[in-house]
């Protein structure tokens, strides 16, 4: 959705990646509901805090708002990989929390992501696809598990994933 920036912790880069408002609001317009599930290391590293990361949040709120864009939700998970963590992706713990929270029926649900954490956070759940996208880490992603092919839908990026997902709906 944004333009990757290691461990991004300031509101003014925030950036789109161009054509995801576009993405985003062809889902919304086909009824899907929008949430994020992300993991923020930074934080239980120490290079940046929940306060931080709220305000970035909330600047992509805003970027997206003027697209006619909501994200209903953004479930995020602050400790670092090496710490505890019943949300942090791959765990499903997030998107059964929307589903209780939001009514959502997970078996007619798409996990979008750029990292093989995001699939399988999405597999756990028991989404009806993953969809890696090639933008972010997705490229990286897609080289280092040539085995995803078949397993989840492989597109370029996130207006390939809408017409994809619109397309199965």
């Amino acid at each position: 959705m944004i333009v990757e920036r290691e461990y991004l912790s300031k509101p003014a880069e925030v950036e789109l990646i161009p054509g995801v408002p576009q993405a985003l609001q062809r889902l919304q317009q086909a009824g899907f509901r929008l949430i994020i599930v992300t993991n923020q290391s930074g934080i239980g590293r120490g290079y940046f805090t929940e306060a931080d990361m709220h305000r970035v949040h909330a600047r992509l709120g805003e970027l997206l708002a003027s697209h006619r864009v909501r994200i209903e939700r953004i479930y995020s998970a602050p400790e670092a990989p090496d710490q505890p963590s019943q949300g942090r992706k791959p765990s499903p713990r997030f998107l059964f929390e929307a589903r209780e929270e939001l009514g959502l029926d997970l078996a007619q649900s798409y996990m979008v992501g750029d990292k093989l954490l995001d699939l399988e956070c999405g597999w756990n759940a028991g989404v009806r696809q993953s969809v890696l996208v090639r933008t972010g880490y997705g490229a990286e992603t897609e080289a280092r598990h040539p085995e995803l092919h078949g397993k989840a839908v492989v597109v370029d990026d996130l207006g390939a994933a809408a017409a994809h997902i619109c397309g199965q709906s």
